[in-house]
């Protein structure tokens, strides 16, 4: 039977060892990190789930990227079985976030929009320059395409917080955030199945 469609070339080594790929990861690794600082702290001043849901991405990322580094040159196998364990990380990410959405709908919360919509920005545009650099990146292996659709929901992710800045704003309630923060734990459950299904198939192969 022919390959899928939905099936991405597998590279070998070679690719993973490229300067240009361990430069990109290097700097999203920085940036991620710096990044979860900022917005964690930020998130728990302003009371935002989606901010702090959003910061834990950030830290889960930067901790993936050390991965994808600590892989790279490795043989495909290894390489799958490290995307394994990123779509855990996205899936337990999504799970604790549908969870936390839950508590603050029951406990109450009081986001500040203003601070939701600054942080958001910064974030958005960190998201949109990374993922831009690991666009051509994207058809890689499911380690190679782990990294890029991190990235991509990310950026997502951070035009729905400006939307929850919004909505806190004009209604002056809660569940603007709270919804984000619902969706943005949506697309890391469906960031992992991804995941997880291409380095099923990798390794199956190998």
């Amino acid at each position: 039977m022919a390959k899928s469609c939905c099936q991405t070339p597998e590279p070998d080594a070679a690719a993973h060892n490229d300067p240009r790929w361990r430069r990109v990861l290097w700097i999203a690794l920085t940036v991620n990190a710096a990044m979860f600082v900022v917005e964690m702290v930020a998130g728990v001043a302003a009371d935002s789930r989606s901010l702090q849901a959003d910061a834990l991405d950030f830290f889960g990322d930067a901790a993936n990227y050390a991965i994808s580094l600590g892989v790279a040159g490795m043989a495909l196998a290894w390489r799958a079985r490290a995307a394994l364990v990123k779509a855990a990380t996205m899936l337990a990410f999504g799970i604790w976030v549908i969870g936390y959405a839950i508590y603050g709908l029951i406990a109450g919360a009081d986001p500040e929009p203003a601070t939701m919509g600054m942080v958001g920005t910064l974030a958005l545009a960190t998201n949109v320059i990374v993922a831009l650099m690991l666009f051509q990146f994207r058809e890689g292996d499911a380690n190679m395409r782990s990294v890029w659709i991190c990235s991509r929901n990310d950026a997502i992710g951070n035009v729905a917080v400006l939307g929850a800045a919004l909505g806190v704003f004009g209604t002056g309630d809660a569940w603007p955030d709270l919804l984000v923060a619902s969706i943005m734990a949506g697309l890391a459950l469906w960031g992992s199945a991804e995941v997880f299904g291409q380095a099923r198939r990798e390794l199956s192969h190998g």
